[in-house]
Formats: C-alpha cells, structure tokens, sequence
C-alpha cells in the first residue's frame, strides 16, 4: 500500500500485489489503475474471460508493453494440476498468455491481465518501506479482481483495525483540505 504521503505519480494511492520477493530484487503489480484499453483488442482471446471491467490495467511503470495477467481460481482447485500457471499466494496464480483461455476460465474466479509491472533492486523496496513509503499489509485473492470505482487504497486501509485504517481518511492532496 502506498503511504498516504508517497506522491510518486506512479505509485499515489496505489495498492501493489507483490507476485515475487526474493533477494535480487521484488517484482509487483498496481491492482487500482484501469487503463481506457480493452483486454479484447491487445489479447483478444482472452478479452472474454477477464473480469469487468474488461480494461488493461496499469501494473506499474515498468516494460509497459509486457502484460502479466493474474487469476484467483476456484475454491478447491490445485495449482500442482493446472498448466499455464504458476502459484503466487494461496488462490492467486500468474497466468501463462500464450496458454488456452477456454482450458484455464473453468478453474478460475476471474482474471486480471496488467500492462507492466512495479520492479524494485536488491533491498530497494526495504528502504523505500524503512522511509515510510509504502505499509506493508496482507493482501486478499479478491483485491486482484476489484472492480474500477471502487476505492481499493481505502478499503484495504480500513480493514487493517486501528490506528492504520485512519489513513483511509488521509485526503487526496493535503493542500485543498
């Protein structure tokens, strides 16, 4: 989550779903930032399956021409027999683009598909955390699938109890409250 104090525009009031952390480096996707592009006209076969809205989101600021695309699957499925995807946490997997939509859209809740990715070096997120810019909190199979209009940064910040869903009321820019 970011801080309500991180003014980066890539990142204000963002909610990032960290798909890998290892040492050399994290590697995430922005969940609240819809594009005005339909998944239909960059992956067409896949245009029908992802959840509404239909729209290409914004994953992060980084290799905007590589589409991820996440999927919550169904309660009960076991990742270790699906191909086309790999397991990121719990339900949440990476979906491989170049698999058959139709094998995979049975097993799933919905999908995502985000055009870029949030990528941050070696130790790089753990300092920019330290400094305060983002609030390191759990993430939910649903968040993936959030529809657009819908305050995903404030609802994640109020489910965290006190004092931390106070920030939900932080104002957008402090200068015009």
């Amino acid at each position: 989550m970011a801080a309500p104090t991180l003014t980066d525009s890539n990142f204000q009031r963002t909610v990032v779903y960290l798909i890998d952390h290892r040492s050399e480096g994290t590697l995430g996707v922005v969940l609240n930032r819809p594009s005005e592009v339909a998944v239909h006209d960059v992956l067409p076969a896949w245009g029908p399956h992802v959840t509404r809205p239909q729209a290409v989101y914004i994953g992060g600021p980084v290799e905007q021409k590589t589409a991820l695309c996440l999927a919550a699957l169904r309660t009960g499925e076991d990742l270790s027999t699906l191909e086309g995807v790999v397991g990121v946490r719990g339900p949440v997997a990476l979906v491989d683009l170049d698999a058959d939509p139709d094998v995979l859209v049975e097993k799933v809740r919905g999908l995502r598909v985000f055009a870029g990715y949030a990528g941050w070096g070696s130790r790089q997120l753990a300092g920019e955390i330290e400094r305060g810019d983002w609030i390191v909190v759990p993430g939910l199979p649903d968040d993936v699938l959030t529809p657009s209009g819908v305050d995903l940064w404030g609802r994640v910040l109020r489910r965290q109890g006190m004092p931390t869903a106070l920030l939900a009321t932080y104002p957008a820019d402090v200068h015009r409250n």
